[in-house]
């Protein structure tokens, strides 16, 4: 039997942070079968409470994000055209 981890997420510490913008933690969340990034950073409130603040983002939004990213890269500034104009 397989375990499921539908409605279940989990939050690491990130080794790869390298400034204060960057999550303290990452990982990921599944909700209703759907795969979303998760962001952790510790804050303290102005009362001197820590409390945790989260981002969640979906795998297959920031995946398309990439991929036109990687798009626009290779696509040429200019429209060319296979007319030769002798």
């Amino acid at each position: 039997m397989e375990y499921d981890n539908t409605n279940r997420g989990v939050l690491f510490r990130n080794d790869k942070k390298e400034t204060e913008k960057h999550p303290d933690m990452t990982g990921s969340l599944d909700v209703d079968g759907v795969e979303y990034y998760l962001s952790g950073w510790t804050k303290t409130s102005k009362q001197g409470k820590k409390f945790l603040s989260v981002s969640v983002s979906p795998k297959q939004k920031v995946a398309q994000q990439h991929v036109q990213k990687a798009k626009q890269q290779f696509e040429p500034e200019e429209d060319f055209s296979d007319d030769i104009p002798f």
